[in-house]
């Protein structure tokens, strides 16, 4: 596992949180890899395949991902992307 910073049961708990959604990424050709959890309890994700480029990114993270972490593991403060593709308007 790529994530630092974490032991491995709460990477377990992080991982368990993520395949609750995984299937719906998976779906649409995406998914999810960790890369690491801040000192300031951020989560920080890697969005692959379709979920890298889709322009939906941000409402996925969001509304989905982000709200599935946070209510499965309440340390987790925020939920960030660091390949989002940026929103335009």
């Amino acid at each position: 596992m790529a994530a630092i910073n974490v032991d491995q049961d709460f990477m377990l708990r992080i991982e368990s949180a993520l395949d609750q959604i995984r299937p719906y990424l998976e779906a649409d050709g995406g998914n999810v890899k960790v890369l690491e959890v801040t000192d300031e309890m951020v989560l920080k994700l890697e969005l692959l395949g379709a979920c890298g480029t889709c322009p939906m990114s941000t409402m996925t993270l969001k509304a989905g991902v982000e709200q599935s972490v946070l209510r499965a593991i309440p340390e987790i403060k925020a939920v960030e992307a660091i390949n989002m593709t940026p929103t335009e308007f």
